[in-house]
Parts: C-alpha cells; sequence; structure tokens
C-alpha cells in the first residue's frame, strides 16, 4: 500500500470518527471492525457483510459510510437501505436525523407520499432511502423506480441480512429478489449486509448470493444480559409467576407469546393484576402497534405482550427485560429476541417459562411451510403467461389459504416460475423443478433447532454459552452471569392469590363462534353457484364455544379432546361442566341469544361420534330440551383441512342431509336449535350444516362447540 494511499485512509478514518460523534456523542469511537466495514465500503467500493451483536452499531457503519460517500469529491446517489419492519424504518430515519442525514422511507403506510419521495430522490435531496423487500416486487416500482434506483445507488444496505437465506430461522421470499437489485448495480457499488442472528450455514449462504464479500464476524456475547429457565407445571402458574415478579423486572421490557391468543390473554390478565401493559399482535392496527410502541419506548407501560410481530429493528436501548411464556422453535430465533434488552443498561433480566403445548404450537406453524408439490404444480397449472390472474381469483382453484398461497408465490417468483404483473400473477413458461431435496433438508434444520431449543431449556451449562455455539460462535465461553453460572436470581415460587386469580382468569370458559354472511369469492369458477351475500334466512347466528386451541387455558386440554388423533370418548366430565357455564352465560346479559332454544341436534362424526354425541345428549338433559339427532354428511367433512374457504364450501355446499325424522321435527318447534359438533375450524362445516337445517324448516341455529381452532 503507498503512502499516499494511506493518508487518504487516515483522513477518511478521521472524517468518520466525526460523523460518528455527531451521531452517538463527543466521547463515541468506532470500534475496529466498524472501521474495517466503513474503509471497504468508502474506499475500496466493496461488498461487506457484517454477523454483530445486537447494539454493536451496525446502523453506525451504514450512516456514517452514507455521509462519507455523500460528502466525497464525487458524490454518490442515495442509500437505499432494504429493512424488513417499520418499526425498524421509523427508528432508523430519527436515528439518521440525529446525525444530519435526510431519511425518506416508502413502505405500506405512506402512499400519499410516494411520488413526492420519488421526486425528492431524483432530485437528489434524500440521503437514505428505506424500503421494505416487498416493495421490491411491486409492479409500479419494480418496473418504474427500481432502475433508476438502482442505477443511482452510492450504497445498498441488507439489513437483518439472515432474512435473505432459507436456513435462516426468518426466511422471507422478498428478501431474495435483491438478486435482481444487486444485480442492476453499477459495478463498483459497495454493498453492505448486516445481521445479528446468523450461524455458519446462514453466513456462507448470504455471503455467497452477495458475491466476493469480506465477512466480519464478531463475538456475539451480551455481558448485560442474564439468562434463566424455570420450569412451571402450567399456563396458570405462568401467569402467577409473571403477576408476582413483573414489578421486581427492572425498567420495561417485552413479554412474548407463541401466538395471538396468548398475547391477547396474557396482557388482559396483567391489566386485570394492575399492571399497564398493552399487547403487540400481527393483528393489532398498525396506529395501536405504534401507540404501544411510543409508549414502552417513553416508559408509560410496564410491558409489551407481543408476538414475534415485535422482533427485528425494534429499538430501546435501555429495554430491561424481556420473558418468554412459552420457547420459541429456534435457539437462534431465541437469541434475536432476548437481543432486544440491555443494550445501554448494566443489566437486563432474560426470563424463559416453556409450557407442555410448545411442540404442538412449533407443529402447527411447521404444517404452514412451502406446500407439496401437487398443490405448486396445480397453481401453476391455472397461471396463464399473458392474462394476470390475482391471488384472490387463483385461490378457489386450488385448496391453497390466501397468506399460505401468497408466500409460495413469492419463492416461485424469485425461482422465475411466475412474475408479479399489474392486476396479478403470470406464468413465465420457464422450466421449475421442486426442490424436494433442499426443502427436506431445511426441514430437518427446523427439526434439529426445536431439539437443540429443548436442550437449551433443560440444559446445566452456560446458557449464554449455548447460545453462542448454536450461532457457531468460535469465541463462545461462559458467561458467569446466567442462572446456571452464578445461581438463579429468581425462584418457581407463585402465591396463592396470584395462582388463584390465574385459575380462574384462564378457566373462564366461552369465546364466540361469528357466524358467516359472505359466499367466499370465485365459487362459480369451481363449480358453485353461490355469490354474494348468504340469504338471511339460511344464516346461523353468533354462536359459543368452550375455548381457542391456542389458549393458554382451555388450549391444551381441547386439544388432547378434538386432535385428529385423539382417541373417541363420552365427554369429560370438565367439559361438561364448562358447556352448562356458558349456557348458562349465554342465556343472560347484553349479547343473550335472541331466544331460548327449543331443541339439540348434533353434527354426525367419523372421528368423535361419542365425544359429540354425550356431549349433545348432555346439554339436551340439562336444558331439558328434545334431541332430535344428528345432520350428516355424505363427504368427509372433518379431514384435517387448512386450506381455503372456497374449496371447503365446493366440498360441502351439498354434502349435509337432514334425516327425515329430524326435518318432521323441525316445523313444530317454536324455537332455534343448538347445533353441537367439537371443533369448528374454518367455520364452514357449522354454517353449511345450519343452512340445511334452515331449508328444512328450522326457526334459527345456535352453534355451539367444544373448540374453535386459532
Amino acid at each position: 500500500m503507498t503512502e499516499t494511499t494511506e493518508v487518504k485512509r487516515a483522513e477518511v478514518r478521521e472524517q468518520a470518527e466525526a460523523i460518528l460523534r455527531r451521531l452517538a456523542g463527543e466521547h463515541a469511537k468506532l470500534r475496529e471492525d466498524q472501521w474495517r466495514a466503513i474503509e471497504a465500503l468508502t474506499v475500496d467500493r466493496r461488498r461487506v457483510l457484517c454477523v454483530q451483536r445486537t447494539g454493536w452499531g451496525k446502523s453506525a457503519v451504514y450512516f456514517v459510510a452514507t455521509a462519507l460517500l455523500r460528502a466525497g469529491v464525487t458524490a454518490t446517489g442515495p442509500t437505499v437501505i432494504v429493512s424488513p419492519l417499520l418499526a425498524l424504518m421509523r427508528n432508523q430515519v430519527d436515528a439518521a436525523a440525529r446525525a444530519g442525514i435526510r431519511a425518506r422511507t416508502i413502505n405500506s403506510a405512506n402512499l400519499d407520499e410516494w411520488s413526492l419521495i420519488e421526486a425528492e430522490v431524483r432530485a437528489g435531496e434524500v440521503d437514505v432511502l428505506l424500503i421494505s423487500p416487498e416493495r421490491l416486487n411491486n409492479p409500479d416500482f419494480r418496473d418504474n423506480v427500481l432502475p433508476g434506483l438502482a442505477a443511482s445507488t452510492g450504497l445498498l444496505v441488507v439489513d437483518e441480512a439472515h432474512c435473505v437465506s432459507d436456513w435462516g430461522h426468518d426466511f422471507r421470499p422478498d428478501y431474495r429478489r435483491l438478486r435482481t437489485f444487486l444485480a442492476g448495480l453499477p459495478s463498483r457499488t459497495p454493498v453492505l449486509a448486516t445481521t445479528a442472528t446468523a450461524n455458519a450455514r446462514v453466513t456462507a449462504d448470504v455471503a455467497d448470493q452477495l458475491g466476493d464479500a469480506l465477512v466480519l464476524r464478531g463475538p456475539l456475547d451480551r455481558d448485560s444480559l442474564r439468562l434463566a429457565v424455570l420450569d412451571l407445571p402450567n399456563p396458570a402458574h405462568r401467569l402467577a409467576w409473571l403477576a408476582d415478579h413483573l414489578e421486581r423486572l427492572p425498567g420495561s421490557g417485552i413479554v412474548y407469546t407463541l401466538t395471538v391468543a396468548g398475547a391477547t390473554e396474557t396482557a388482559e390478565f396483567l391489566r386485570s393484576r394492575g399492571f399497564p401493559v398493552a399487547s403487540y399482535t400481527g393483528q393489532v392496527e398498525d396506529a395501536d402497534r405504534r401507540a404501544a410502541e411510543q409508549d414502552l419506548l417513553d416508559n408509560k407501560i410496564k410491558a409489551l405482550v407481543a408476538t414475534s410481530a415485535l422482533g427485528m429493528g425494534f429499538d430501546k436501548p435501555d429495554l430491561g427485560f424481556v420473558v418468554h411464556l412459552g420457547a420459541p422453535s429456534s435457539p437462534i430465533a431465541y437469541y434475536q429476541q432476548v437481543g432486544r434488552a440491555g443494550r445501554a443498561v448494566e443489566h437486563a433480566e432474560v426470563v424463559l417459562l416453556p409450557g407442555a403445548e410448545d411442540a404442538a404450537i412449533w407443529r402447527y406453524f411447521a404444517s404452514l411451510a412451502f406446500p407439496p408439490e401437487e398443490q405448486v404444480r396445480a397453481v401453476l397449472a391455472n397461471l396463464w403467461p399473458d392474462r394476470p390472474m390475482s391471488t384472490q381469483a387463483l385461490e378457489p382453484l386450488v385448496d391453497l389459504r390466501r397468506n399460505r398461497l401468497e408466500m409460495m408465490l413469492k419463492v416461485l417468483d424469485v425461482d422465475g416460475a411466475v412474475r408479479r404483473a399489474r392486476g396479478g400473477w403470470l406464468a413465465t413458461g420457464e422450466p421449475w423443478t421442486y426442490d424436494t431435496e433442499r426443502l427436506r433438508r431445511v426441514a430437518e434444520a427446523r427439526s434439529s433447532e426445536q431439539k437443540t431449543m429443548i436442550e437449551y431449556a433443560s440444559t446445566t451449562a452456560c446458557r449464554m454459552e449455548f447460545l453462542r455455539r448454536c450461532l457457531d460462535d468460535p469465541g463462545a465461553a461462559p458467561c458467569g452471569r446466567c442462572d446456571n453460572c452464578a445461581g438463579p436470581l429468581f425462584d418457581a415460587e407463585v402465591s396463592g392469590a396470584s395462582l388463584a386469580a390465574a385459575d380462574a382468569f384462564l378457566g373462564r370458559p366461552g369465546v364466540e363462534i361469528a357466524p358467516k354472511k359472505m359466499w367466499p369469492t370465485g365459487l362459480a369458477a369451481v363449480g358453485v353457484s353461490l355469490k354474494g351475500k348468504i340469504a338471511p334466512s339460511e344464516q346461523i347466528e353468533t354462536g359459543r364455544a368452550v375455548g381457542r386451541l391456542s389458549d393458554l387455558g382451555w388450549g391444551n386440554r381441547l386439544r388432547g379432546l378434538v386432535a385428529p388423533e385423539a382417541p373417541d370418548a363420552p365427554i369429560p366430565d370438565d367439559l361438561a361442566a364448562a358447556v352448562v357455564e356458558i349456557l348458562k352465560s349465554w342465556a343472560h346479559g347484553d349479547d343473550a341469544w335472541p331466544e331460548r332454544p327449543a331443541a339439540v341436534v348434533a353434527i354426525s362424526s367419523r372421528r368423535h361420534p361419542e365425544l359429540i354425541s354425550s356431549l349433545a345428549g348432555h346439554i339436551a338433559r340439562i336444558g331439558r330440551l328434545p334431541m332430535l339427532g344428528a345432520i350428516v354428511s355424505a363427504h368427509a367433512a372433518e379431514s384435517d383441512h387448512r386450506g381455503n374457504s372456497a374449496q371447503r364450501v365446493r366440498s360441502l355446499h351439498d354434502a349435509f342431509t337432514v334425516p327425515a325424522e329430524v326435518a318432521a321435527e323441525l316445523s313444530g318447534l317454536t324455537g332455534p336449535l343448538l347445533l353441537v359438533d367439537d371443533l369448528v375450524d374454518s367455520g364452514w362445516t357449522m354454517s353449511l350444516a345450519g343452512r340445511a337445517l334452515r331449508q328444512s324448516g328450522a326457526k334459527g341455529v345456535l352453534p355451539l362447540a367444544l373448540a374453535v381452532a386459532g
């Protein structure tokens, strides 16, 4: 290296240190690997992959590099940051402003600003543009904005780059479209990919997709985190423990759950015990999520009770604790979530409260992975090369639910078999092979991660060392802080009062069964002449079930009764008592049934005939109602069904027969029927069985089930 080059690098480093001080304060100083990354990006114009722990300062690298590149002798175009979450985008815009960097974002929440922002980019008024990976394949953005953006980009940043790899714990098909963006960049355009959660396999995969990349991998220890695991017997104990110990946990933090129902229930229980908390899930409106984020940032609440919807990118440096009610399915995902805590505080508490139901939840989410080949081929067979078909129009033709179909189409798009266009999807006609072997290996990797997570919960060795070894950190060593190294900080004891409150809360039976009011779209395409609103004379009423399969309280109990593999047996006493409580509450209050039922009818079952008949008989005896019999299905109405509504209606719309002896009784009834089943999944079995009864003369139909899926 020449003396002139050395001088230039020294000058660039001096400028970089000055920019960092503007960003992070007068005493801030670049870490050695931060400088190596900045030097490679700004001086050598290389591609860099940074695998560094949360809080290391990856954002400082790309903000400093941006400032240097924008102020250079040959000033570059804007930095483009591909970022997965709106929460991360909002934090990054605020951080950029502190360094005097003008940042804008294009995402689904600011559609009305797109034209203005695009004009600002073309005018050179934007230093940093943050976009979501999904935006890369929005037809208008891809065709009209992306080519010019790729040609003018001064630096491309791929944040949370483990999402690029389908070996990663949070693979997102949209991230794979970065290959197209990378291919359109001018030569020597620097690229930075960053992540805190990549093992050796994911690191190698991402580096291979980047091309000739400098990989900077640092130690992943988080010396502020104190890890612990407590083995508690059931969900009520876990809620009671949280109520007893939440006040002792430092500052404010996050309580993670595995399901939306778990987050909702936990937040409701903690509020009932006087704690200021908010729930945060994918089903919460964006404005409410933003308000909850801000309340946590401002320490107005003790905790956000969240699903994985709150994960990558949420930046609260003084977050004091992370508690998991239920274990994530991957130790790498777990490390990523607990890494939100302790970034700017000396100590942060991390507590895992695993549950016996965790494995069942993991299996459910695993069942939603990439579909089998015959379903993929069915989708491709229904697409045209010159006539776009929307997902909504395609859905009735294939037995896949909307979100799974969308995910599959994104993968096929990346593979080149389909192309997204204005109005829907097109077949490209390119040859495509179902990669059975790779999908098998990915599934095996997921299964191995689940086993490893169970080992983490039971290990007697250092927990931080365990997690670091899962991430292939060569510097993994005992931390001296976790419960196994230093002894437990918390015990498993819970107070009688909190346990009684949790038992009562989780033991409350009763969730609504929402009636169907509209037929699925596109039924004509599958030969069913139903559309629009369901006639009021054919609708069922709002119903009731004991609980959801995902409930913290009733979930385990119900899964053991209604799961396909569950043995058939008469209704247990505790469930029978819960049904009676539901009927009592249903008869009174603001949401009482419109009219007392006049008789009971069951839906015939191939899997659990004794369970359903005994349940219906018990209801009839308790309510002193006539038991009319069962409505029967000509098809396998209770097959494992995770497909979409159109396919469900196609298979069931003419399946139910009302026996003559049942039909003969209907005209003489003065009130509605109670229609009894074990499980409501899509809701169409109950709706179409009820429709058949209404058409046969039933005045009304009140659905009653043991469980609701979800």
